[in-house]
């Protein structure tokens, strides 16, 4: 056994030896091409393999991450409805699409913004007049669309026959209808020309004569008599959309000019929107989402790839130390370190290019798959968001060299080797300083976030994150040095000497354990805050919702909503107290945010004049029962200093502009919309006459009132929850998915800079050999001292994932209450635990196998 030690021992020196000659070699090489004036060092620099792999696998996945947000907010950007109905029309003149306001900046120029609308603004029909015309003009068609509901509750399109012409649309049987109690339906419809069918549009169902039957093609629709069609649209007179048929070019200019005063008039791709307006309305919020995780993911590709870099060049320091000590110039030095991280960021980006494609491509299928964007959503790829990523990518890699080298290249040649040798004991002057100011920034934003409510707040909180984050990255050293007196006496008491070497090798190397605690810290802070920011959201408007109830039944539809006769219909059942009608919306208002007036669209609810007896919205000033006419209640997230009795301005779903009294403020935002409107105002601006659901107060027997109406049944209050319970969760899926892809990032970014931080140890882990110490001893070593910056990294994380979730929980909740599923929490910390104790162990037992090197190569 003795015998093999000093074999060993021999030749660990004989390998210092040779390892101490090449770095010597490599000085003299680097001192003679000082001398000689060329521009940077070539020759070895000591870097092993590991650090070129570790650093180019971070690039790679660095490059996918930022073009795959990009692919998500090109497609954004881009995203237009398909073209079906109004395929053959040249163009479609609707009102207006969206509100467009300047917004004044204190100190700034000038904002305009711009939010979509969700209803159809309808124009006169006698507006076709003009645009008839227009020269090459053929035909102007008035075009309305209504729901109509078949048997089973199936859901059909209704139109006017002259629309037929616009997909175009042919009978395959039969004849085109007539008169009002005619039809002409698709023939997958299952029945023949002749046949009398039952139908209900905005009402009970009523007998349609089938006079032909329509070619299939496009989404199944019902087609009546132009006339009649009109009439049940519910708007006579008025049409959704004036579409332009022509044979030739139409002067677009010339369509404008024609068209009703605020008119649009949509060509090409943008006739989808008018067709089918859940894409505009989606565009928006899907582009601020994809906007913030883009900008977050630059981020997140900076602080890792930057902290990797660093720690690879800080690990080279001794190499580095002897080039200036022979004579290389700082310049030299400079160059060299970024033309080396250059050549590895290079092929990670052209190959982390391409795959940002498919990576954003496989986000947007994930989304697609789980219902959380619309079905014309469609998928942009071009060579755009490759490029950012490959160029982020170069950018964020030879700045993070320059940044690491300047320390470097700063000392003095005859310092350089003692520089080296040992790392300083107190950090740079501006790195405190301006990790000092962000944590300030960070416990500001705390303040604000607390007592702030709405977006506001949530905007603050994501400002509160990255303050923490960045303060983290730049105090890291010192976070590490507290990390170790705090665990040290631990890692003592559990074995006195490998604990002992454990906390010498923590404190002794700050610098390193620095760069080690800020990817770990980020990983918990991020996902924590991304997964449990969406469970306390949801939660707290579940509650909301739960508490707020006071009905007793509900009337839900299997199809496009309960008529509007089945509350009134509810209301006259003996041992019914109440029954509310109510009718969903957007409305576009003004919010204050952070000191700054932005345009927004808000949820909104239209509710009947007895909503107080069948929901507890928790009003804190006013009544519900003013809630008539021009009125609105506001719920205390948009409220924005607004009291009972201020006028405000707001826009419904179709753009028509109100200036409604506020009545009501009340504090459950999140279970029952942002605003309340009156039924009768928001049902006269709606596409459809439709209500959403009907909440009844009683115990009476609603089967009568059901039996009524296609597709109309009577339910618990717990279908609700249900209902919202779903649209929680196709909000968060895109949440879920982009941070996931983030999370997985930073995983991967902690892996590689651990496992580099300890192939980098070599020659640490030689001389403990050479002096004595056995693998056990070097092993037990390494598993406390990663349990002592790994503690201290995942302590940070959580400790910033805590302070952003109380203030969010405040903001929305009133009480710093964030919910924190306990499983999901304990799989978090086990993945940044497990992974991060992987990434330390095996690379250390691989080295401990082979033979000593002195020099670490």
């Amino acid at each position: 056994m003795k015998r093999a030690e000093k074999r060993a021992e021999k030749r660990a020196a004989k390998a210092a030896a040779k390892a101490e000659k090449r770095a010597e070699k490599s000085a003299v090489k680097a001192g003679k091409a000082g001398k000689a004036g060329k521009r940077s060092v070539r020759g070895p620099l000591g870097a092993g393999k590991g650090a070129y792999v570790g650093a180019f696998v971070a690039l790679v996945f660095a490059t996918v991450l930022v073009g795959a947000c990009g692919v998500l907010v090109e497609s954004a950007l881009r995203a237009h409805a398909p073209v079906e109905r109004y395929g053959a029309a040249k163009a479609v003149v609707t009102g207006p699409q969206k509100i467009e306001r300047v917004m004044k900046r204190p100190g700034s120029d000038p904002e305009k913004q711009s939010r979509p609308l969700t209803e159809p603004a309808r124009l006169p029909v006698s507006a076709a007049e003009r645009l008839r015309a227009v020269p090459g003009v053929r035909a102007v068609v008035p075009d309305v669309s209504f729901p109509v509901v078949a048997g089973a509750g199936r859901v059909l399109d209704g139109h006017g026959w002259d629309s037929a012409a616009l997909r175009p649309s042919r009978l395959s049987a039969g004849r085109a209808p007539q008169a009002p109690g005619e039809v002409a339906l698709d023939a997958r419809a299952g029945v023949e020309a002749g046949a009398v069918v039952r139908l209900q549009i905005g009402d009970v169902p009523r007998p349609y004569r089938v006079t032909g039957l329509v070619a299939p093609g496009g989404p199944p629709a019902a087609y009546f008599a132009p006339q009649a069609a009109a009439a049940l649209s519910g708007h006579p007179g008025q049409a959704d959309a004036l579409a332009v048929l022509a044979d030739g070019k139409v002067d677009t200019g010339a369509l404008r000019k024609a068209a009703p005063a605020g008119a649009t008039v949509a060509t090409g791709d943008a006739r989808g929107d008018v067709e089918d307006r859940s894409v505009a309305a989606a565009r928006p919020d899907l582009l601020d989402v994809g906007a913030a995780f883009a900008a977050i993911s630059v981020l997140v590709m900076l602080v890792v790839v930057s902290g990797l870099i660093a720690l690879s060049v800080r690990e080279r320091a001794r190499v580095f130390a002897l080039l200036r000590a022979v004579g290389a110039t700082p310049g030299q030095v400079r160059r060299t370190v970024v033309r080396e991280t250059f050549r590895i960021a290079l092929p990670a980006a052209l190959l982390g290019a391409p795959l940002s494609l498919a990576a954003g491509a496989l986000m947007y299928g994930l989304m697609r798959h789980e219902g959380a964007v619309p079905d014309g959503f469609g998928l942009a790829l071009s060579p755009l968001p490759a490029l950012a990523g490959f160029a982020a990518t170069l950018l964020a890699g030879t700045a993070s060299a320059f940044l690491a080298s300047l320390r470097l290249t700063r000392i003095r040649p005859v310092e350089a080797l003692g520089e080296a040798a040992a790392e300083p004991a107190a950090l740079p002057r501006w790195r405190t300083i301006t990790g000092a100011v962000f944590l300030v920034l960070g416990l500001n934003a705390l303040g604000f976030s607390t007592t702030a409510t709405g977006p506001a707040a949530t905007t603050s909180v994501g400002g509160l994150v990255i303050a923490l984050i960045v303060a983290t990255a730049l105090l890291g050293p010192l976070i590490a040095r507290f990390g170790t007196r705090v665990l040290g006496g631990a890692a003592r008491r559990v074995s006195p000497v490998a604990g002992r070497l454990a906390v010498h090798g923590a404190a002794a190397a700050a610098l390193r354990a620095g760069s080690i605690i800020t990817p770990v810290a980020l990983a918990v802070a991020f996902a924590g805050t991304q997964l449990f920011a969406q469970s306390t959201v949801v939660h707290t408007t579940k509650a909301q919702a739960a508490d707020g109830n006071r009905a007793d039944r509900v009337l839900v539809s299997a199809g496009p909503g309960v008529p509007a006769g089945a509350a009134d219909a509810a209301r006259a059942l003996p041992g019914v107290t109440a029954a509310t009608a109510v009718k969903n919306t957007t409305v576009v208002m003004t919010v204050k945010e952070l000191g700054d007036r932005n345009l927004r669209s808000l949820t909104a609810r239209g509710v009947s004049p007895d909503a107080e007896r069948t929901m507890d919205p928790k009003v804190s000033s006013g009544r519900l029962a003013d809630l008539r006419g021009r009125a609105v209640a506001l719920s205390r997230d948009v409220a924005s200093g607004l009291h009972v009795g201020s006028v405000k301005t707001m826009w419904l779903g179709d753009g028509t502009r109100i200036e409604p009294r506020v009545v009501a403020i009340y504090d459950r935002g999140l279970g029952f919309g942002d605003l309340l409107l009156p039924h009768d105002l928001v049902a006269a601006h709606a596409a459809s006459p439709l209500d959403d659901h009907v909440l009844v107060r009683g115990r009476a027997d609603l089967s009568p009132v059901a039996a009524r109406y296609a597709g109309v049944r009577a339910a618990g209050p717990d279908e609700l929850g249900a209902r919202l319970s779903e649209q929680l969760r196709l909000q968060g899926v895109v949440n879920y998915v982009v941070v996931a892809a983030i999370a997985g990032f930073v995983l991967i970014g902690v892996v590689t800079t651990l496992a580099l931080a300890t192939a980098a140890r070599r020659r640490e882990f030689a001389l403990l050999r050479l002096v004595g110490a056995t693998r056990r001893q070097v092993m037990r070593m390494l598993r406390l001292e990663a349990a002592i910056v790994l503690g201290t990294g995942i302590a940070t994380g959580v400790l910033i994932a805590a302070v952003t979730l109380l203030a969010l929980a405040t903001a929305v909740s009133g009480l710093p209450l964030p919910t924190v599923p306990p499983l999901m929490c304990a799989a978090l910390l086990l993945v940044v635990a497990a992974s991060g104790a992987a990434a330390v162990l095996v690379p250390a037992r691989s080295l401990l196998r082979g033979a000593a090197n002195a020099d670490g190569q």
